[in-house]
């Protein structure tokens, strides 16, 4: 190459060094003229849009390797930690492997119910035998504590509450678990046990004059929001099992009466407790109990026929309590621990309570699909962050009285080991995959949206 043509090169390489630097600095601004500012990427605090099946079912796996390795359905002999698998040689010291959580809670009736809708929904059975493995060893061991606490009462047996319940929460959401079990093929020994609880919920827990389930506590005649989930779903699964219309009949008066004491039309939510005797009655709209409350209904209607006189106030009150229940939907996708204050901490049971059973009405034509598929969506999201990669659901509020305070709704400890937080999550993630299934999603001008519906 001729020196003349090099000198060139290199004083041309020279000028484009301090060319590019000021081209950079006029590089053309942002604004309404020359971009298109409405699509400008949002900075969402949780995963916004519509997730893909692949992750949901991730997140559902994690909560079940978790609960599987830390709830064993094993028994044990609690004096010399050998496991019993021959049930002729259990005894009174016989009890279940010690584990992080309890088998025969009503916060694990709901993890096997949830369990269920996993299995169904991804169509893996390892969720389902989850629920099948345990409901069937609680049915398995149960006759022989039954012949022992009858001849000796005080005895101690690992499946007490299961054979003399004395509460709702004793009953109602082992018994629906139970019954979608065993119409889903489990062993016929879960009959008894199922006949058991509904006799207890129908004729032995207390109730007001006009039929309301109640408690004598923490005062005399005290109505709880909470028990709708711990006498409806089991109400409404028995008149499916038998057909008798009695449990309906039964499952919608409690709707019907505790939303009449309890619901509050003005703000489309319902207060946590109500007691008989107070001549002011206290408003604390604990999310987890309207929880409670909304599962209630759509596990309600998922069975009662259309036909019933009660079908059509039932769908009506759900959908007033959706209403309600989205006005107060946090930014982030959360709801708060007290629904209408917004400087309680944001609690993740309830949260995923409210996707669940959105979603499970947006699945079944219940509430607009439209308004309301994107509310269930982004609980969804909001949800799955609080799933840490043990499979721990992050967030939960512990066990949770009735209050007349807000100190004590607002300081209540969250936990990892709250029960309450695994059959939600499991709820909602199966309810998740099957907004997938039925529905096409869309961006719309970085909205999401219900395009269009794949199953009619």
């Amino acid at each position: 190459m001729k020196p003349k043509k090099i000198i060139v090169l290199i004083l041309l390489a020279q000028s484009l060094t301090y060319v590019c630097p000021l081209a950079a600095q006029q590089k053309v601004p942002q604004n309404d003229v020359t971009a298109p500012l409405h699509l400008m990427k949002p900075e969402y605090p949780v995963p916004y849009g519509k997730p893909e099946a692949k992750e949901i079912t991730a997140v559902l796996m994690r909560v079940w390797k978790y609960l599987d390795s830390v709830t064993p359905a094993k028994v044990i002999n609690s004096k010399s930690g050998a496991e019993i698998t021959d049930w002729k040689k259990l005894n009174a010291d016989a009890v279940f492997a010690p584990g992080d959580f309890r088998l025969t809670s009503y916060e694990w009736g709901v993890t096997y119910s949830g369990m269920i809708n996993a299995g169904l929904a991804t169509g893996d059975q390892r969720f389902t035998e989850y629920t099948t493995q345990r409901l069937k060893l609680i049915a398995d061991i149960a006759p022989y504590f039954a012949a022992l606490l009858k001849s000796d009462p005080k005895a101690a047996s690992a499946v007490r509450t299961v054979l003399q319940p004395h509460a709702l929460d004793d009953s109602g959401a082992l018994c629906a678990a139970m019954i979608r079990s065993l119409l889903g093929g489990n062993t016929k020994a879960l009959r008894p046990l199922i006949d058991n609880f509904i006799t207890y919920i129908s004729s032995k827990q207390y109730r007001f004059p006009d039929g309301t389930l109640s408690r004598n506590r923490p005062a005399a005649q005290s109505l709880w929001l909470d028990d709708l989930y711990m006498s409806v779903p089991a109400l409404a699964q028995m008149g499916k099992l038998t057909g008798d219309q009695k449990y309906y009949d039964d499952a919608v008066k409690q709707i019907l009466q505790f939303s009449e004491r309890m619901f509050n039309k003005e703000k489309g939510v319902y207060m946590h407790g109500w007691i008989q005797g107070m001549t002011y009655h206290q408003q604390y709209h604990w999310a987890r109990a309207n929880g409670w409350a909304v599962i209630a209904m759509v596990e309600l209607l998922d069975v009662l026929p259309k036909t019933h006189a009660g079908y059509a106030t039932v769908v009506k009150q759900l959908q007033l309590h959706f209403q309600g229940l989205a006005s107060y939907q946090d930014g982030t996708g959360f709801w708060h621990q007290l629904l209408d204050r917004n400087d309680s901490y944001l609690e993740t049971s309830a949260t995923a309570m409210y996707a669940y059973a959105i979603g499970r009405a947006v699945n079944h034509g219940y509430v607009d699909q439209h308004a309301f598929a994107p509310v269930a969506m982004l609980a969804w999201n909001a949800v799955s962050t609080k799933v840490n990669a043990m499979g721990q659901v992050e967030g939960t509020c512990v066990g949770t009285g009735m209050g007349f305070d807000p100190a004590f709704y607002y300081y209540r400890p969250v936990s990892v080991h709250a029960a309450h937080g695994y059959g939600p999550v499991l709820l909602a993630g199966a309810e998740m995959l099957m907004m997938l299934k039925n529905f096409d999603f869309d961006i719309n001008d970085s909205a999401l949206v219900l395009k269009a519906v794949k199953n009619k």
